[in-house]
């Protein structure tokens, strides 16, 4: 049987993963990247870019990149009135009183929009296998209703896959873990991804894993922690030399990377340079900015972001009626998970460190190449239950 890839369709990034002689490996994309961001650009050419490409010219051409779109996915136009606030493209309703995102004058459906995401990550694949790939494992959030996931596997239709599963996310993150072979286990799974925060607790049993709970804020994730940098850059910045940068399309692009890029290495650093040379200009000529941003600064401006897990774990606990204590595993997804600040917030609301050795940003689609090779009956992997 062809290989079965799994994939990990987020709402930032995508990822994609399969098993290559019973060690699941995660494929880069062509720039070499693990992960893809979860961007298409259509350009004023007609040409049509997926990914970091596509991400690079959002905020030049920010009617025409699209970002986020599994937030419309398998929902009707009444219920994202929010989700439209938040977005800089087009979102229409079409007779039907479905989702539509116009682009370029083309009205495009959310899973024909994730078909292209999917098709990129499918290619990635089938250059790195050197062989044709038709079917795939898709990821899904816990608290997706059946129009979501039946959205999802139309993309994947749309894409030329045939989605042989669509599981949820915080189980594959046990599943890459092999937490699916413990004995009667209650596992915490806490995915602080790019846009969403999701906390889900699982029960396995010998193969049997059934998810108790979940819950979460799917306005809370990574991108929110940039914005906080973002603006603390463009304040000091304004306050030295009078100009807002976040009015100038061109800089702000330049600051939304710089702000990740600090982010990011402020969890292996205790300080990180922010130097943007020729940002602006005004009369008296060019304008650099040059700021030091430190790890213990960071943590000030999104201590409250952090803060609000706290929440919808508690309400996860009380909903599948268990405390802190009777979490056995805590399992970190999504690169936020990274910084050392939330990694202190989970030791404090569930008492224990919390499973490393997964990449956080990789093990969800690890999770799903691990039930891909399952479903194809790959010897040495055995079969799990997913309730």
């Amino acid at each position: 049987m062809s290989k079965v890839i799994g994939i990990d369709l987020g709402t930032t990034n995508s990822c994609v993963a399969v098993m290559e002689g019973g060690q699941p490996t995660v494929i880069p994309n062509p720039e070499g990247m693990r992960t893809t961001p979860s961007v298409v650009g259509f350009t004023k050419s007609g040409e049509r870019l997926v990914g970091q490409i596509a991400k690079r010219q959002a905020i030049t051409n920010p009617e025409n990149t699209v970002f986020s779109i599994k937030r419309f996915m398998g929902r009707r136009f009444e219920e994202v009135g929010e989700e439209i606030k938040l977005v800089p493209y087009k979102v229409v309703r079409d007779e039907k009183g479905e989702v539509r995102v116009e682009v370029r004058g083309e009205r495009l459906a959310p899973p024909e929009i994730s078909a292209m995401i999917l098709q990129s990550m499918r290619n990635t694949a089938e250059q790195y296998l050197g062989e044709k790939v038709e079917k795939a494992v898709i990821t899904v959030p816990a608290y997706f209703n059946d129009a979501q996931r039946q959205a999802t596997k139309d993309a994947g239709r749309i894409a030329g896959l045939d989605v042989l599963r669509i599981i949820n996310e915080p189980t594959a993150a046990s599943l890459a873990y092999g937490l699916d072979k413990k004995t009667q286990e209650k596992i915490a799974v806490y995915d602080f991804g790019g846009g969403t925060f999701d906390i889900s607790i699982l029960e396995i049993d010998e193969g049997l894993v059934r998810v108790l709970s979940t819950n979460g804020d799917t306005h809370l994730g990574g991108d929110n922690l940039d914005q906080r940098v973002i603006d603390w850059i463009a304040d000091e910045f304004k306050r030295e030399n009078g100009i807002d940068l976040r009015k100038d399309p061109m800089a702000l692009q330049r600051l939304k990377e710089a702000a990740e890029k600090a982010k990011c290495e402020l969890s292996t650093t205790v300080s990180a340079e922010i130097n943007l040379p020729f940002i602006t200009a005004d009369q008296s000529g060019p304008k650099h900015l040059v700021l030091t941003l430190s790890r213990a600064k960071l943590e000030t401006l999104v201590a409250d972001l952090i803060e609000r897990t706290a929440g919808p774990c508690r309400q996860a606990l009380a909903d599948a009626k268990l405390e802190a204590k009777d979490i056995d595993e805590v399992v970190l997804v999504g690169g936020t998970t990274r910084m050392p600040a939330v990694q202190e917030k989970v030791r404090t609301l569930f008492g224990k460190d919390p499973h490393k050795g997964v990449n956080p940003d990789e093990v969800v689609a690890v999770g799903a190449a691990v039930q891909g090779a399952i479903l194809a009956g790959e010897a040495g992997v055995k079969d799990v239950l997913l309730l």
